[in-house]
């Protein structure tokens, strides 16, 4: 079933991006979550689910909701208490006001994430551990 839509946001688009752990997730979600949409035209929110296909019910742990410069009180912090071992992939969910602002604001966010993801790929000691086991 669809979700509702909102009158005021009407477009859409919900990303899903897996990657090898939760620390990594988390890493990424960080990094990405400091930048503020600049467009009140715009909403994003970002979330940890699981990343396997068998799990039961896949409930997102909200860091930092939305990101229209407001702080929700997380400050990043894992607040689920769960292990989140396998929490290993990053939702982010944007809405809209119109097509265009979607496609400019998910351009962006592709551009960081191709970065963020680039500085793990270099720099993270488990990442190079894991390419050399394979």
């Amino acid at each position: 079933m669809a979700a509702p839509t909102d009158p005021e946001f009407p477009c859409s688009l919900t990303l899903s991006i897996p990657l090898l752990t939760h620390r990594l997730a988390s890493t990424a979600l960080r990094a990405l979550q400091v930048d503020a949409e600049l467009s009140p035209l715009v909403r994003r929110q970002f979330s940890l689910v699981c990343g396997s296909s068998n799990a039961r019910s896949p409930q997102p742990e909200h860091i930092n909701g939305a990101t229209d410069g407001k702080d929700n009180g997380h400050n990043g912090q894992d607040r689920s208490g769960d292990g989140n071992g396998e929490r290993t992939v990053l939702r982010t969910e944007y809405k809209a006001t119109t097509n265009r602002m979607l496609r400019v604001a998910v351009n962006g966010f592709m551009e960081s994430l191709g970065v963020v993801l680039g500085v793990m790929e270099v720099l993270d000691v488990d990442v190079l551990a894991e390419d050399v086991k394979a």
